[in-house]
């Protein structure tokens, strides 16, 4: 599974390299960026594909971790509570197994007594 994974990796690579090889005159451009508000205007200086892809792969790289990361707490948080309910429910199965046995009358519908062991 590991040498699956890391040919993955390198073919994945290998794609990323060819696109931006073929598309380098397309990614070259540049672009600028505004927003005028009402109250406020801004621009940004001009900035190529390359660096625009870049940062959008990075921000979602870093949000789609940070998503990851509060997923995994919830579920140390919900491991941790379902092992405490396991433990308490251990507990309580040892305590009624180490309940004596005693024998009990039962009546039925005709009124004869049934010995429960």
């Amino acid at each position: 599974m590991n040498m699956l994974k890391w040919m993955l990796m390198i073919f994945l690579c290998l794609f990323i390299i060819i696109v931006a090889v073929e598309n380098n005159p397309a990614f070259s451009t540049t672009v600028t960026f505004k927003i005028d508000l009402l109250f406020a205007r801004w621009e940004t200086m001009p900035l190529s594909l390359y660096v625009v892809t870049t940062f959008a792969f990075c921000l979602g790289v870093i949000v789609t971790g940070i998503y990851g990361i509060i997923d995994r707490f919830a579920l140390k948080r919900q491991v941790r509570q379902l092992k405490k309910d396991i433990a308490a429910k251990e507990k309580e199965l040892t305590s009624l197994r180490n309940l004596p046995i005693t024998e009990e009358t039962m009546e039925t519908e005709n009124n004869n007594p049934v010995v429960m062991n």
